[in-house]
């Protein structure tokens, strides 16, 4: 038995070298003139055998094969520099900023291990160093050459900054992934593959850029392609991976004439393809739950799919489905105005209140030529991703076929987004709202478990706020109090914050909230949403929230606390509110006259408001309560007239009448509202109109619209009811679960 267990360990030794063998090292960099050693043997035989290649025979046919391989034909560099410059007359001065700030930080020549300092003596920190490694502004320097009329000192900075990373390698002196800042971690590794290669297209006709240079690049980037293989042989969940995993199914393509390509292609799609499996939820959403991320997705995936169409290699059709539902994502979680709301970690605009999709969505008409996509797209591209179009799609801008979103209230059940949408005109209303949480990798997430936020009139009348790693009140603008959300004493939803690893700024929460989401419908007459969480069960409160939005006018919003002991319960809104009659009425206006009242239909103690960093939020309590309902009305308005008249005790809220129900109610403390033949009752016992009477179980949350011949309920409540209909013809007993709609004839 143990020989047998010694022959099966041996070979499945030999069957793992076999497997993850390669020609091209990972640790060192091949010598130009021996590159050709490295190629495909049809390959060699192309070129005319080995012998017969020579540095100049092999760098010429390099360049032939980017001019058919890349994302487009550098022989057309001058050509497309001069159209961006017209297309993009603001470039300039930002690729000058980036190239000049880098160039004064690090010399060409430059360390990639510390601690060292700038050229001006400050000391590097991690989060530069990352940024270095990652060769984001090595791109503008290369901008920066075609801006200078061609200066070779700029292209020759490009040449020896990579020379000098080959050189650390060799020497072992740059960082390791231990250290939480490794400068071939797939992340930054992969990035680094992505800029240089859009580098090494645009220098490939200049005089500068030598033969021998050509090849040290391409011997540079079949080493990190080597490094990105061996160092990734297991799936490994977030967007480090998917970034390095792209980077090599790239040099797959446009090396493919190399005997690695072939292994390198096979694991980079096998691992891509396990993150479009497992970290694109079934709904369509990417998993970390941010719209920086997800659009990070696309272009990772974009870049994969584009060249592989470039050379005619055959996509999977799961690919090119999952590739697609990313996009079509977009356009459902749209606000009117076609921006989209800020979730969690989107970081592009530090404290900036929406996030611009329309770039993506450009890139997704391009390559699906979807109308709908179209709806949000430009006639041009982003100026960073003009490089990765091809001159059919460059030509598409000019006509760009558009067709306004049939869709309204959608849902994404998996990643626990709800979405309440009026219609896609630019003053309709909308109202987004979050209760998930990704059980893998929740590192992205904030403390806005249940958080909502809105739009109306063209304005975001209840923000969250898009963050930024490297400021300084990272940890506060990740947690609850710039939220939309209901807390309890002085509790926030997010618990042991810690920085990472690498001290780059990023930082995540150990402890969050456990998501349930109870019930979501939608009809031509309301939107209805119920979800819990537990994050108020370590002092001792249950807590649900139920959103009501009576379409066209306003939301109810309804926060449920129940305790055995008293608390402090909160609500906090966003936003620049004034206490127009605090606490129960806020108002906010907008410079087109415009506005939004929040009003408390159950009366509360008191309002704080509070702010930071030029963003302000109001935080209504109600005091030494064991159990207490918040149930608040979110009315915005047009202009002055429609606005919640402050000086009537029971003001109307969009024509909806404040307990001057029809019905007669019973409960504990009912509280009614009334439009027309639509009703909404909060903790009522019985209704009764006419010969119809409606007795429930408990206290019960409930919509009824009346029509001539029947009455059409919804259950508003958060747990199941029992409800008992009786009339002159019928007793029936029914049981209404959270949400669930029902229509009864009646006389």
């Amino acid at each position: 038995m143990k020989q047998i267990v010694s022959i099966f360990i041996l070979i499945t030794s030999f069957c793992a070298q076999v497997v993850f063998s390669q020609s091209i090292p990972s640790e060192s960099i091949i010598a130009t003139n021996k590159l050709a050693t490295y190629l495909k043997p049809e390959v060699q035989q192309e070129l005319g055998g080995l012998n017969a290649i020579t540095p100049a025979k092999l760098a010429d046919y390099f360049r032939t094969k980017f001019s058919e391989r890349y994302f487009y034909d550098w022989k057309n560099n001058d050509s497309r520099f001069q159209q961006y410059k017209n297309t993009y007359p603001n470039a300039k001065a930002n690729h000058t900023e980036r190239a000049l700030d880098h160039m004064t930080k690090f010399p060409a020549i430059a360390q990639w291990k510390l601690p060292y300092n700038y050229q001006n003596g400050e000391p590097v920190d991690s989060y530069a160093m990352r940024h270095l490694a990652r060769q984001h502004k090595m791109v503008d320097i290369a901008f920066y050459y075609n801006y200078q009329d061609k200066n070779p000192e700029y292209l020759n900075y490009f040449k020896n900054q990579l020379k000098s990373l080959n050189t650390a390698l060799v020497a072992n002196k740059y960082e390791i992934i231990e250290d939480g800042n490794g400068t071939y971690e797939a992340f930054r590794s992969g990035y680094r593959v992505l800029n240089w290669l859009e580098i090494h297209n645009m220098f490939l006709g200049e005089k500068a850029y030598s033969d021998e240079d050509q090849l040290v690049t391409i011997a540079t980037l079949l080493q990190h392609a080597s490094n990105l293989y061996e160092s990734n042989t297991e799936f490994v969940p977030g967007n480090h991976q998917t970034r390095g995993m792209s980077a090599l199914a790239m040099l797959s393509i446009v090396f493919n004439d190399f005997k690695d390509a072939d292994k390198w292609n096979e694991r980079a799609m096998h691992l891509l393809e396990q993150h479009l499996t497992k970290e694109i939820n079934t709904d369509g959403f990417q998993f970390e739950r941010t719209v920086h991320y997800h659009i990070s997705d696309i272009d990772t995936y974009y870049y994969v799919y584009q060249l592989a169409k470039n050379s005619n290699i055959k996509v999977d059709e799961f690919w090119e489905n999952k590739l697609k539902s990313l996009f079509v994502t977009l356009t459902k979680i749209a606000f009117p105005d076609k921006s989209a709301p800020v979730f969690s970690d989107d970081t592009n605009e530090p404290w900036a209140e929406t996030n611009n999709i329309s770039g993506a969505l450009t890139l997704g008409y391009l390559l699906f030529e979807d109308p709908q996509m179209g709806y949000f797209a430009n006639n041009f591209v982003e100026s960073d991703m003009f490089w990765y179009l091809n001159d059919t799609q460059l030509k598409m801008l000019g006509n760009i076929k558009s067709k306004t979103p049939e869709f309204k209230s959608v849902h994404f059940p998996v990643t626990g987004f709800y979405f309440m949408r009026q219609g896609w005109e630019k003053n309709d209303m909308m109202m987004a709202i979050s209760n998930g949480l990704d059980p893998e990798k929740p590192d992205h997430q904030h403390g806005d478990m249940l958080g909502i936020q809105a739009m109306a009139n063209g304005q975001v009348i209840l923000p969250n706020y898009q963050v930024r790693y490297s400021l300084k009140d990272f940890e506060f603008f990740k947690n609850s109090m710039v939220k939309n959300v209901a807390l309890v004493d002085n509790e926030q939803q997010g618990k042991g914050y810690g920085g990472n690893q690498g001290g780059s700024g990023f930082g995540k929460f150990k402890k969050f909230p456990q998501p349930k989401n109870i019930a979501w419908n939608t009809n031509e007459d309301i939107d209805v949403y119920i979800g819990s969480h537990n994050g108020f069960e370590n002092i001792g409160v249950n807590y649900s929230r139920q959103v009501i939005y009576l379409k066209g006018d306003l939301w109810i919003v309804k926060d449920n606390f129940k305790a055995n002991s008293p608390h402090t319960y909160k609500q906090v809104w966003q936003g620049h509110y004034s206490m127009e009659r605090a606490p129960n009425l806020l108002r906010s206006s907008f410079n087109d006259g415009s506005g939004s009242d929040i009003y408390q239909l159950v009366s509360t103690d008191s309002v704080a408001t509070e702010g930071k960093n030029g963003k302000e939020w109001s935080v209504v309590s109600k005091k030494n309560k064991s159990n207490y309902s918040f149930i608040t009305a979110i009315v915005p308005f047009k202009k002055f007239d429609d606005r919640i008249d402050e000086d009537k005790k029971n003001p109307s809220l969009k024509g909806w009448e404040v307990n001057k129900s029809k019905w007669t109610i019973e409960g504990s403390d009912p509280i009614s509202l009334t439009k027309e033949n639509s009703s909404v009752f909060f903790a009522v016992k019985k209704v009764v109109l006419n010969s119809v009477q409606l007795l429930f179980s408990d206290e019960a949350d409930i919509f009824i619209k009346q029509e001539k011949n029947k009455i059409t309920i919804e259950s508003l409540s958060e747990t199941d009811l029992k409800m008992t209909l009786i009339n002159q013809k019928q007793k029936k007993t029914v049981l209404l679960k959270p949400g669930e709609l029902m229509a009864f004839e009646v006389k």
